[in-house]
């Protein structure tokens, strides 16, 4: 038979040496050229081995067919801190029909989301390496955007206050200082670290990102009972099936809808410019009280930016007490160290406000005249509203004769409204997203007893 035949062709060519092969060149000849093999009426015909075509090239296939799968090296730090950022992401995605409503509602307001965009660019590398260094998600480095909208000034009718929006009460069990003189729920370093310690201990309470965030809106008392009732009644304890205000049923939907638009911003037609992935701002210590104006000057920036960068401060002077060291933006550190130098060289004082105790019968008219500035300005630059008691020896700030920038500065100090602002009410069903203040009542501490009902916004 024709394949027996060309069977033993090929043992005969393994077998037959060099000095064989032309012996078994003849022989295949003559293989060929035997008659073909009939079958019933249909012959079946071998052709020989020079019209048979060549067998493909297994690994050349797989080489031109398949391209090289691209890869990510994560040993190397990106050059733009959102691709740094969305390395990170970990978080279970939410699927909700309130993400695509968030997504609308953001998407329809591009100017909105190119100015937060702008403003986070000093904070967003200081959040996502704190982030890093706890090992937590890095998607909740855009939660100030639900929050303050990246606002460190945000001041919500819960009487919330800075970009993580923390409530007085919560503030003082995350040790961060609050007087007349400063307010670290505004600082940028304090906040943060304050904000990142409770959300670890509220992820720690469920296990579970969702209700994490949800308490940390909510209240982890509320969210506790909420996942309790649940469970008595034998329905899920997840998020989604939680019963919650609609401002916290709001409030996982719209950080997803922002983790979306970052994760792939032409999906939705979003430019997002680069941000370096490199330290906005340096840290300076102090020992002594310092204007704030001469501390923009020595830097060498706008008052603007330095309080943008250091919002804590309510007074034109920053005292020794702060305990919280200057943030500058990290190429004018070294600025500022060279001209404290030159001015400490100069035997220059470093704040040149007064303090001028108010005495009996004395009017703030009077004072502010006798400084050169008016009352308007004196009550601003101490605070004073409507509600301040005003008594004989209290104690005013006032410009000496060396104060610098004083009637601009006090426009610009962050201040706390003598009221907070009216409460938004939530409407199931309605794009209205107002960002509101956080961390509704929660547990003085970890291991105090359960927070009563928290109240709603």
């Amino acid at each position: 038979m024709s394949s027996f035949r060309r069977l033993l062709l090929t043992l005969l060519l393994l077998l037959v040496g060099s000095a064989h092969a032309e012996q078994a060149l003849q022989l295949t000849s003559e293989l060929t050229s035997s008659p073909a093999l009939t079958i019933g009426a249909a012959p079946i015909v071998t052709p020989p081995p020079s019209m048979l075509p060549p067998l493909p090239d297994p690994s050349r296939e797989v080489k031109d067919d398949l391209p090289p799968i691209p890869t990510i090296d994560l040993t190397t730090p990106p050059d733009d801190l959102w691709q740094r950022m969305r390395n990170g992401f970990s978080m279970p995605d939410l699927d909700s029909p309130l993400v695509a409503d968030r997504q609308a509602w953001y998407l329809n307001r591009p100017d909105l989301l190119k100015r937060i965009f702008e403003r986070s660019r000093r904070y967003l590398h200081h959040i996502v390496g704190e982030l890093e260094k706890r090992g937590m998600p890095t998607e909740l480095a855009l939660l100030p955007i639900v929050e303050s909208s990246f606002n460190p000034l945000a001041y919500s009718s819960a009487r919330a206050l800075g970009m993580w929006q923390f409530i007085p009460s919560t503030g003082k069990n995350y040790k961060l200082q609050q007087n007349w003189w400063f307010d670290q729920r505004r600082d940028i370093v304090a906040s943060t670290g304050a904000a990142l310690d409770y959300m670890q201990y509220i992820y720690e309470m469920h296990g579970d990102w969702h209700l994490a965030l949800a308490s940390y809106n909510w209240g982890e008392g509320a969210v506790g009972r909420a996942v309790a009732k649940n469970r008595a009644k034998g329905l899920p304890t997840d998020y989604l099936h939680l019963k919650m205000p609609a401002e916290t049923a709001y409030y996982v939907p719209k950080l997803q809808a922002i983790k979306n638009i970052i994760a792939q911003p032409q999906l939705f037609g979003i430019t997002l410019d680069p941000i370096p992935n490199r330290p906005y701002f340096g840290t300076v210590e102090r020992s002594e009280k310092m204007d704030i104006a001469l501390a923009a000057r020595l830097a060498e920036i706008p008052v603007d930016e330095f309080i943008a960068l250091n919002p804590a401060y309510s007074r034109p002077v920053m005292p020794m007490a702060a305990n919280s060291p200057l943030v500058l933006p990290a190429e004018k550190v070294q600025t500022f160290l060279d001209n404290l130098q030159n001015h400490e060289a100069q035997d220059k004082p470093l704040s040149a406000w007064l303090t001028h105790n108010l005495k009996k019968g004395e009017k703030l008219e009077t004072v502010a005249a006798r400084y050169g500035i008016s009352a308007a300005r004196l009550k601003q630059l101490n605070g004073i509203n409507a509600r301040t008691k005003i008594t004989p020896g209290f104690a005013l700030l006032v410009p000496g004769k060396d104060a610098i920038g004083h009637e601009a500065l006090a426009a610009r100090l962050p201040q706390t409204p003598d009221k907070p602002p009216r409460a938004t009410k939530w409407k199931k069903g309605k794009a209205k997203a107002k960002p509101k203040g956080i961390n509704a009542k929660i547990r003085k501490s970890p291991t105090a007893k359960p927070a009563v009902k928290p109240k709603k916004h």
